[in-house]
């Protein structure tokens, strides 16, 4: 879940081409699965759970709009986390934003239902989504944005092999690391004491 207690502000993270991606396994009885059409309403059912939308409507809008202008894509980028029910219960996105006319590999959408979380989920599906974007894009420079918001799935990131950057930022993102930096502190400072300084 977000936490909005604390105020909102951007966060840019990289991962340097390169670097390990851990791997961890899946709970027993839960498997990957990618976006197959009809899908789009678990993704915005999952976002929303987590507070990324304020309904499933405007994600599915946002599903749509961004994702669905090339189907193909979708489906070899847009990964869930499924339990033995096959219900949707985490996903992540491989996609990409431009930079001027540089086409950036960028994590996007990480979110586990509230119900789910504290299994590994999180850390399973962006290590997987990680390993998905580099076979597509080749082992690159990965980006995401994130939010004060999503400290808790911070912490995943860092693990991932992604680092804060301080002043650039790719895409259309504003990078507001100053702002963010004492409540990152506050909130996470088990994971932030070698890792900023």
């Amino acid at each position: 879940m977000l936490d909005k207690t604390i105020p909102y502000f951007n966060i840019v993270m990289k991962r340097v081409a390169k670097k390990t991606v851990p791997q961890i396994s899946l709970p027993s009885g839960y498997s990957y699965t990618y976006y197959k059409k009809g899908f789009e309403k678990d993704w915005a059912e999952i976002v929303t759970s987590v507070g990324e939308f304020v309904s499933i409507q405007s994600a599915l809008e946002y599903f749509n709009e961004f994702y669905l202008r090339d189907s193909s894509e979708a489906e070899r980028r847009i990964l869930f986390v499924q339990n033995h029910q096959k219900e949707k219960v985490a996903t992540v996105t491989s996609w990409w934003n431009y930079t001027g006319v540089h086409r950036t590999p960028a994590i996007e959408w990480v979110a586990v239902k509230p119900e789910y979380q504290g299994l590994s989920l999180g850390k399973a599906i962006v290590y997987q989504g990680m390993r998905r974007m580099i076979e597509i894009e080749g082992d690159r420079d990965i980006f995401l944005h994130t939010q004060t918001w999503s400290y808790r799935a911070i912490g995943i990131y860092l693990l991932a092999g992604f680092e804060f950057m301080k002043k650039d930022t790719f895409g259309n993102y504003i990078n507001e690391f100053d702002c963010a930096l004492p409540y990152l502190e506050a909130k996470m400072a088990r994971y932030l004491c070698e890792r900023i300084s």
